[in-house]
């Protein structure tokens, strides 16, 4: 089997990148993306809804310049009042 945290992610950036949120609704979650984001370009696409229909999951999709960026994005979103996981 082999042990993933001993090899690191290599990405050549700029790259498109995902982001799995996971919040209330639609509204909610794309507050949340330009709160983090700003005025960056970005795709906010619905990807599923909890068994008992209290969640959604939605896929952003974003440029990210490097890992620092990437990082910082998935720690604010992690963060923010709205999310309720991010992936």
């Amino acid at each position: 089997m082999i042990d993933l945290n001993q090899h690191k992610l290599e990405l050549n950036y700029p790259c498109s990148w995902e982001y799995k949120l996971i919040t209330y609704s639609y509204e909610e979650a794309l507050k949340s993306v330009k709160d983090v984001i700003c005025e960056r370009e970005f795709k906010l696409t619905t990807s599923k809804v909890s068994k008992k229909g209290k969640f959604e999951s939605f896929t952003l999709e974003i440029i990210v310049h490097n890992e620092d960026d990437r990082v910082t994005i998935y720690e604010l979103f992690g963060k923010h009042e709205s999310i309720k996981m991010v992936l």
